[in-house]
C-alpha cells in the first residue's frame, strides 16, 4: 500500500466513523460532525501542501547548489584578448630562438608550445568545450 492509499484509507475510516456517529447521535449534531470531518480534511490538505512546498524548495536549493558548483568562465574579454596579445608577442622571440638553434624542427616545437598554452587557456575558461559532447534530447516515440 503506497502512502497515498494509506491516507485515503484513513480518510475513508474517518468518514465512516463520522457517518456512524451521526446515525447514533441524530440530526441535531450533524453540522458539528460535518465541521469536525471537514477540519480533518483541511488538516490533511494543509499537510500535503506543506510537504510539497518543502520538497519543491529542497529541489530548488539542490538545483541552485548544483549550478553554483558548475565551473563558469572567470576571464573577461579583456583578459582573453590580453592573453592572446602576450602569446603572439612572446611567439616572435621563441620562434627566433627555436629556429636559430634547431632550424625548422625547433620552430615547430616552439609553436607547438604556444598553441598548447593557448588550448589550455581556452579549456580553462570554457569548461566542457573539449572532451564532452552536448546531449541531444530526442523523443524516442518518433524513432523507428
Amino acid at each position: 500500500m503506497t502512502g497515498m492509499d494509506a491516507r485515503d484509507t484513513d480518510l475513508t475510516k474517518e468518514l465512516d466513523a463520522t457517518l456512524q456517529t451521526r446515525r447514533e447521535l441524530g440530526e441535531e449534531y450533524e453540522s458539528a460532525l460535518v465541521d469536525s470531518f471537514l477540519e480533518k480534511v483541511d488538516q490533511r490538505i494543509d499537510g500535503a501542501v506543506e510537504r510539497r512546498v518543502r520538497r519543491q524548495f529542497a529541489e530548488q536549493q539542490m538545483t541552485a547548489a548544483r549550478d553554483s558548483r558548475s565551473p563558469r568562465p572567470t576571464d573577461s574579454f579583456g583578459e582573453r584578448f590580453g592573453f592572446g596579445i602576450v602569446s603572439l608577442v612572446l611567439a616572435i622571440p621563441l620562434s627566433a630562438i627555436g629556429g636559430g638553434v634547431a632550424n625548422l624542427p625547433g620552430m615547430l616545437v616552439a609553436w607547438a608550445g604556444i598553441v598548447g598554452v593557448n588550448v589550455v587557456q581556452v579549456a580553462r575558461t570554457n569548461p566542457g568545450l573539449f572532451g564532452r559532447r552536448r546531449r541531444v534530447d530526442r523523443d524516442d516515440a518518433w524513432e523507428d
